[in-house]
């Protein structure tokens, strides 16, 4: 016997990878499909202005692990740069400046590449929008020149490309996100506690005779047994006493539930040596948000309702399974079940075989959604595990209708401008009265009127309050929108390091979440203001 030990061979045990150890906090924020995402994704930063943001923006990307990227910009580095540019030296001067941010950026992440333009090759960005490559996603800075913007904005609409503005002067700035229609999230990254649903008023059979079974007897048990029962189970039980003496319903108002955790805190047993009982405890404190009825979350109902008539869209995976779940949800009048358990105090063996029966009826949902997606037109080539993802996530799927080319399309953009306007400037009259903060829109005003300036030319207020009177005409007399004019005007155009730093972080932020799919991007306009350090985020 001694011998046949002596001759096995452990197993090898295999540590994480040098990628897994350099990207390990990231992976476990959007895991091994989103870091891969990550990686075949391709951006362009058409820069302008002093371009710092833009700089900060790409190296919030490059450092975990986009695949590439390119840079446009017409600019030679001169000594201003020098000052609010950390990825620029005076080896540079009177050279590219979008080369010699690419040398230097591609530096912090050998795995990433980058390329720089005008070049010898591609001395134009229409040139450069018209050749090969393919771009995930095109952020551009502000001022940037009118048939620049147009060049890109016609490259995003035949592509579904999404834009992002940035633009950064002084202590303020903003960042719009231009997404390419309807853009469905999803894996989300709810809350844990959120995402639990124990369908403890809908239960299906098999869950029902596993509460039977464990309760017949349940004043016979002893009190390791008693303290022991899952927590669901002791709600299941009490349930069905409840509803034997009410007419067959269940506790739905706010009264009923609170009667009904005092049942529950009742059948807690006091003479155990620890004075009570944690699962009993545990059964109560769940009494309110889980005797919740199955109901249509307001995310899902708009998926369900989003008339989605673009080829694109029909033709996606994303519209087939929720088409699937919506026939689903007609017929069962609830959801796929998650299929996730909570912990809870509960005897291994029992809360092993609680965890199996949840997951089966997950799977067994799952199941039959993705029968109904394999019988639609193009659901034969849809990945299965797109459709469990969605099962898992149903109620919090969301859909974002971001500025441009999504629902609003057909509501011209200066007009939905001025109806934000008009709504914010009225809160800002009872703001006092509400105690609620003011608005940033006077920020974003004052900014956007310089969007299309050049960069050589700084702003005067006279030119800042007659652009913001034709974007919102009146909003010049406003007394906030001529305080963010002046403070824009002081700026001249120019870039702080620590605001462009910030900016290009937020931006990186929700750059990597479109890139991903993964957790809700804002939907659409952000703006900082960096005297308050706050932000704002507006839906323009």
């Amino acid at each position: 016997m001694t011998e046949i030990v002596m001759s096995q061979t452990p197993p090898i045990l295999h540590g994480p990878s040098e990628k897994e150890r350099k990207y390990d906090r990231q992976l476990r924020l959007w895991a091994a499909s989103g870091q891969a995402a990550l990686e075949s994704a391709n951006m362009l930063l058409v820069n302008s202005g002093a371009g710092t943001v833009g700089s900060e923006t790409l190296k919030n990307l490059v450092l975990p692990g986009i695949g590439r990227f390119a840079i446009y910009d017409e600019a030679e580095v001169s000594e201003a740069d020098l000052g609010v540019n950390f990825f620029l030296d005076d080896s540079y001067l009177g050279k590219s400046r979008s080369r010699g941010v690419t040398e230097l950026l591609l530096e912090l992440n050998p795995e990433v590449e980058g390329s720089w333009y005008p070049n010898e090759g591609v001395r134009t960005l229409d040139a450069l929008l018209a050749g090969s490559q393919v771009f995930t996603v095109i952020m551009y800075t502000h001022p940037i020149q009118p048939e620049q913007l147009s060049q890109l904005e016609a490259y995003g609409q035949k592509h579904r490309t999404p834009l992002v503005a940035i633009h950064s002067a002084g202590f303020y700035s903003f960042f719009q996100i231009n997404l390419p229609g309807a853009f469905p999230i999803v894996d989300t990254h709810p809350d844990e506690t959120a995402a639990t649903d124990l369908r403890v008023l809908r239960p299906w059979p098999e869950l029902v005779s596993f509460a039977e079974d464990l309760t017949k007897s349940i004043d016979d048990l002893d009190n390791f047994e008693h303290g022991h029962l899952p927590y669901v189970v002791i709600l299941l039980h009490h349930l069905e006493q409840w509803k034997a003496t009410h007419d067959g319903k269940y506790p739905a108002t706010y009264k009923e539930k609170t009667e009904f955790r005092k049942i529950v805190q009742a059948a807690a047993r006091t003479n155990t040596p620890e004075g009570g009982e944690e699962n009993f405890d545990e059964a109560a404190a769940a009494v309110v948000k889980t005797l919740v009825a199955p109901s249509l979350p307001s995310g899902l109902k708009e998926v369900f309702e989003y008339e989605h008539t673009d080829p694109v869209e029909q033709s996606s995976g994303f519209w087939v399974i929720a088409d699937a779940v919506k026939r689903f949800y007609e017929t069962h009048q609830c959801l796929p079940l998650p299929g996730k358990v909570p912990d809870m105090k509960a005897h291994s063996r029992v809360y092993i075989q609680l965890q199996n029966i949840y997951k089966a009826k997950a799977r067994k949902d799952a199941a039959e959604i993705l029968e109904m997606v394999q019988a639609t037109p193009g659901g034969q080539h849809v990945d299965p595990a797109e459709v469990d993802l969605f099962c898992k996530n149903a109620a919090f799927v969301k859909l974002i209708n971001a500025t441009g080319w999504g629902s609003d399309a057909e509501t011209p953009r200066i007009d939905r401008l001025r109806s934000v306007a008009a709504a914010e400037f009225a809160a800002d009259a009872s703001a006092e009265l509400t105690l609620t903060p003011l608005s940033h829109l006077p920020i974003y005003l004052a900014l956007q009127a310089t969007a299309h300036l050049p960069a050589s030319q700084p702003p005067a207020v006279g030119a800042i309050l007659s652009a913001i009177a034709a974007l919102v005409p009146g909003a010049e007399r406003n007394e906030r929108v001529v305080q963010a004019a002046h403070e824009v005007a002081r700026a001249g155009a120019g870039e702080l390091h620590n605001v462009a730093a910030l900016t290009g972080g937020m931006v990186a932020q929700e750059m990597i979440k479109i890139v991903t799919k993964q957790y809700i991007p804002v939907d659409n306009t952000c703006v900082f203001d960096g005297v308050e350090g706050r932000c704002q985020v507006l839906r323009l």
